[in-house]
């Protein structure tokens, strides 16, 4: 019997790519869930140093297809799947040339140039929610893991919470010791604003330049509960979790961490 449906979204999962905190939580996470009956569907961005070959991607024709605009350009959404043995746990992997380049012979450094981040965000992001709502799946509990999620729970929260798959979702925001350098792109509340977002809806970053710490900020407003994996993080973003109360769960290396985490989504 399903103890619920859990949504992962998640920057970096293993072995699609090398080993960090962060890789090895994407794939043990969701597969630990399963393993305790949850209902799992696991999103990763399809980053151009994936080797879809030695990988066993594949394209899913149903799902792909769509053009989804982001500063008034259109950026056609393809989906594929692998399949992570031997949990026999699907992983969807949201892809497009324009944001993930084919390098399979460069490091994840190269897919994630500053100067678009920003849309690389947007894009993973809808792209995610667009194809869960394809496949008519209802989350209970979304986690995102990694700042290219970081935008989920502000457009599940804002955009998409009458819709079916998302309609009384709880949103999970993890925070890890990996950040980016530098600034996004200076037209990136404009963008968001495209989409209709309000001021109140981005006041953590309005009028201001978007570094890793303000763009967490505004994850973690919309979100509904935050884990934390480190101790390394930023004192305004500890003081912001004070400030706005969101309930918190700080995990250790020697935690039971998927147990820990199952008990802290039934409190949410």
């Amino acid at each position: 019997m399903s103890n619920g449906k859990v949504l992962f979204i998640s920057q970096e999962i293993t072995p699609y790519l090398p080993e960090s905190e962060m890789a090895v939580m994407g794939h043990d996470m969701p597969q630990c869930m399963q393993e305790k009956g949850y209902e799992v569907r696991t999103f990763m961005p399809k980053y151009g140093c994936i080797n879809e070959r030695r990988n066993q991607l594949h394209e899913v024709i149903r799902l792909s297809g769509m053009n989804l605009i982001i500063d008034d350009t259109d950026h056609q959404l393809i989906i594929k799947v692998a399949t992570l043995q031997p949990a026999r746990m699907q992983v969807y992997f949201i892809y497009n040339d324009d944001y993930f380049q084919k390098n399979p012979d460069k490091g994840l450094e190269t897919d994630l140039s500053p100067e678009l981040n920003d849309e690389r965000c947007m894009f993973f992001v809808r792209g995610t929610i667009e194809t869960v709502k394809k496949l008519r799946w209802e989350a209970n509990i979304v986690h995102c893991q990694g700042w290219i999620s970081a935008l989920a729970p502000l457009y599940i929260k804002k955009i998409y919470s009458d819709d079916p798959s998302f309609r009384g979702s709880k949103i999970v925001y993890s925070l890890f010791g990996s950040s980016f350098k530098g600034l996004l792109d200076q037209r990136f509340e404009e963008k968001l604003r495209m989409d209709g977002f309000t001021d109140e809806d981005l006041a953590p970053i309005a009028g201001k330049p978007v570094d890793f710490n303000s763009l967490a900020q505004l994850a973690l407003a919309h979100s509904d509960g935050v884990v934390i994996h480190t101790d390394e993080i930023a004192p305004e973003l500890l003081k912001f979790i004070e400030q706005t109360k969101i309930p918190s769960l700080v995990l250790t290396k020697d935690d039971d961490i998927a147990t820990k985490c199952a008990e802290f989504y039934k409190t949410l």
